[in-house]
């Protein structure tokens, strides 16, 4: 009995020290510094490569062929002019003279830091919709000269979404034809006067998130299998030619920039730039219609576009298990309109789905209390025949329908559920300025007050206080007494929504805890009256 109950205090310890240690991870490892050369030109010191040899792939024919790309002769990171500016309610976004989407600010006030509008783009990254041609000469020519456009300013409110961009060259003239879409979507159609090689960037992913947690961001593309395939920063190596794809994504915590179509294959390429980052290329065409996004990664706004962008969401390790969780807790918001309530409803969901191992582990684990002074005079008796004593020991076990790792499995199956949730609640951009009620006026951000981590430190105690420790380790003692001090520390910093549920699950395994006890003392009363 003392062997088991130790067992499940290991596995909360191991629990609950795996999470610090997750977390220590995701806080508190750097990221990786950037250095700015005078060309715009993200660089690290070690790099040895000059631009100029840096090579686009490009597929000719579903062949793999590569051509010298214009490194160091890349359009300017900044313009001079913004040649048309797109508003709407939500956004405005600013093209250059070059022919790309130089900024997006955001307008809504959720997205506001320090009083300031958010804006997506680091002015000294690549760009979306940069276009690079494959003949040297013309990609130096088309990255000097500048287009002309149709309308300086859009207002999507009063109906006026169009604009053509010109830009005449020696061998062609490009013309881009964009429409822009209050949802943040927009339709591209490109045409070449003679044909040319070229691609279409997504440009480098938004630069929105400055927080130290160690979230995924960098490219994303998604297979015509349905595949989807991430290259973290840090992690790209030479170059990579997809063909078929559906879209191609450069994104970071919250927001992302897109290019898809759903009907036609795109062929994605990949130039690795700034210590190993992907940037994303689409090869076009003379004439070549294609869609594109750049926004929030809000399920909705998405789904409501294209239910296929869904998969331009994604929460690292866990989205196999996190995807489907948000999924659930998004219909939970759906029902009472509000972020925090879901939460709670989610936590009370994942708590009654394991309440029956929980109800039966638990139940075993009182059972196995009842032998423990049996168990005690097996140990005694046949103290020089193991193999016996365990023996007579499952016998025991299976004649009063006791299992000793019952308790152990509804604990084990809580890690991959609590890491995903963390996921969740670090990575939806739905929590960034959600109300739960009270002071929490934003479950993305810490509690101002600190009165949730000081709760959830409070309730981990006292669920520690009705739950028998049987340990005999000083050490293990030592450290189950100081956690709910450590996790307070910790929580203290984390958003709000996740110490909302670690707080909420504490408090319904009290509730669970007292249910069984009562259970197990009625069943135990009427298991005495029958023998009687």
């Amino acid at each position: 009995m003392e062997q088991q109950n130790d067992l499940q205090k290991r596995l909360l310890i191991a629990l609950v020290l795996s999470f610090l240690v997750f977390v220590v991870f995701d806080m508190f490892m750097p990221k990786k510094a950037k250095n700015i050369d005078n060309n715009g030109t993200v660089v690290t010191q070690e790099q040895t490569t000059p631009a100029t040899q840096q090579q686009i792939p490009k597929v000719v024919n579903n062949t793999t062929t590569t051509v010298q790309s214009v490194g160091q002769n890349a359009a300017p990171v900044s313009s001079i002019k913004a040649l048309t500016t797109v508003t709407s309610d939500r956004f405005i976004y600013t093209i250059d003279d070059f022919g790309r989407i130089a900024q997006v600010k955001m307008l809504e006030k959720k997205y506001e830091y320090e009083g300031k509008k958010l804006e997506l783009l680091n002015p000294n990254w690549v760009k979306p919709l940069e276009i690079r041609f494959a003949d040297t000469t013309l990609n130096a020519e088309a990255l000097k000269t500048p287009y002309t456009t149709s309308s300086a300013n859009l207002d999507l409110n009063s109906g006026n979404s169009k604009v053509t961009l010109t830009q005449k060259l020696s061998s062609t003239t490009v013309t881009k034809e964009l429409t822009f879409y209050k949802d943040g979507h927009y339709d591209i159609k490109i045409n070449l006067s003679s044909p040319e090689q070229y691609f279409l960037t997504t440009g480098q992913r938004p630069d929105a998130d400055h927080t130290r947690y160690m979230v995924v961001q960098g490219s994303l593309i998604k297979k015509g299998n349905g595949v989807v395939e991430i290259i973290e920063d840090g992690d790209a190596e030479g170059s990579v030619t997809i063909p078929n794809a559906e879209f191609a994504a450069a994104f970071d915590r919250y927001f992302s920039s897109i290019l898809y179509n759903f009907k036609k294959p795109l062929n994605v390429s990949t130039l690795t730039v700034d210590e190993e980052n992907a940037l994303l290329f689409i090869q076009g065409e003379q004439s070549f219609a294609l869609h594109g996004y750049i926004g929030p990664k809000e399920s909705k706004i998405l789904k409501s576009i294209h239910p296929g962008l869904t998969d331009a969401i994604e929460y690292g390790w866990f989205t196999f298990l996190s995807k489907p969780l948000f999924k659930v807790l998004e219909w939970l918001h759906g029902l009472v309109g509000n972020w925090g309530w879901a939460i709670i409803l989610v936590t009370l969901l994942i708590k009654l789905l394991l309440f029956p191992l929980s109800y039966k582990g638990m139940m075993s684990m009182q059972k196995l209390k009842d032998l423990a002074p049996q168990m005690k005079e097996l140990k005694e008796k046949y103290s020089k025949d193991p193999q016996k004593m365990n023996a007579k020991m499952m016998e025991m076990y299976k004649k009063n329908g006791a299992n000793p790792m019952g308790g152990c499995l509804p604990m084990l199956l809580q890690i991959p559920i609590f890491f995903a949730l963390y996921r969740v609640f670090l990575n939806a951009v739905e929590l960034q300025g959600a109300p739960w009620m009270l002071w929490i006026t934003d479950l993305s951000l810490k509690d101002p007050l600190f009165i949730l981590p000081v709760l959830m430190g409070v309730s981990m105690w006292y669920q520690q206080r009705i739950t028998p420790n049987s340990m005999t380790d000083p050490m293990q003692q030592k450290i189950f007494q100081w956690l709910p001090v450590v996790m307070t520390i910790f929580f203290v910093s984390f958003p709000a929504g996740l110490v909302l549920y670690w707080l909420v699950n504490n408090l319904f395994t009290i509730a669970q805890q007292f249910v069984i006890n009562n259970a197990y003392k009625k069943h135990k009363a009427a298991k005495i009256a029958a023998q009687k």
